[in-house]
């Protein structure tokens, strides 16, 4: 039975492509469990965001593709995200790092200040964490904070049951936990203001709020 909880709508997707991807039904299951927590899912497939290779020439003669601009506004709608992301090559995969390259040109940023929980499922013995790594970067340079916690589900090809559940009690457990965490986060965020800290983050120049994160305490 889930907490009483404020308000609280997360966006939640997969960065893979594949029909019957492992990385899809991770999603969905993350997607199930936050409800099951209390909270407000949008959940949506890669399909819908995918865009064509960033380039400015491109974006300066035709906009934002309609895959880039339907992300932002799902960022705009939600007060978190959670991305279910495949790993290639001990990275994230390219069309994940191309969507981000181009919602980043939008102003204002609409990463920046948001809530982000990082997931992976894979057939190997890590689970696809190398890739998850790999995205913090981008996103945290864009000012999401990302959650501490991540789950990187190994051998996933064997990982779920027929209802697309994680059959392994432990890690079904350790998932339902690291989300529950990450919605009190994102929950006391934008219902308890007055509980942040101030913190400024910016590399070598002056920060500049659209894009660095500043955060200061709310005023009474």
């Amino acid at each position: 039975m889930s907490k009483q909880r404020e308000p609280v709508r997360f966006l939640v997707f997969s960065a893979s492509l594949r029909a019957g991807s492992l990385n899809t039904t991770l999603a969905k299951l993350a997607a199930s469990v936050i409800e099951q927590h209390g909270g407000s899912v949008d959940l949506t497939g890669m399909s819908a965001l995918d865009s064509p290779a960033y380039s400015q020439d491109a974006q300066t003669r035709d906009g934002f593709p309609p895959g880039a601009a339907e992300l932002r506004r799902r960022l705009d709608a939600n007060d978190g995200f959670v991305i279910a992301s495949p790993e290639y090559n001990g990275s994230m995969p390219g069309l994940l790092k191309n969507l981000i390259d181009w919602v980043s040109r939008f102003r204002p940023q609409p990463f920046n200040g948001k809530h982000a929980l990082l997931l992976s499922a894979s057939p190997s013995m890590a689970g696809g964490n190398r890739g998850l790594w790999a995205l913090r970067v981008p996103l945290e340079h864009l000012g999401s904070r990302v959650y501490p916690d991540m789950f990187s589900l190994a051998q996933a090809h064997q990982a779920f049951d027929p209802q697309g559940k994680i059959a392994n009690p432990q890690l079904a457990d350790r998932l339902d936990q690291t989300i529950a965490g990450f919605m009190d986060l994102a929950e006391a965020a934008k219902h308890y203001p007055c509980a942040k800290a101030a913190w400024i983050e910016f590399l070598g120049e002056r920060p500049d709020s659209p894009i660095d994160r500043v955060d200061r305490p709310a005023q009474s």
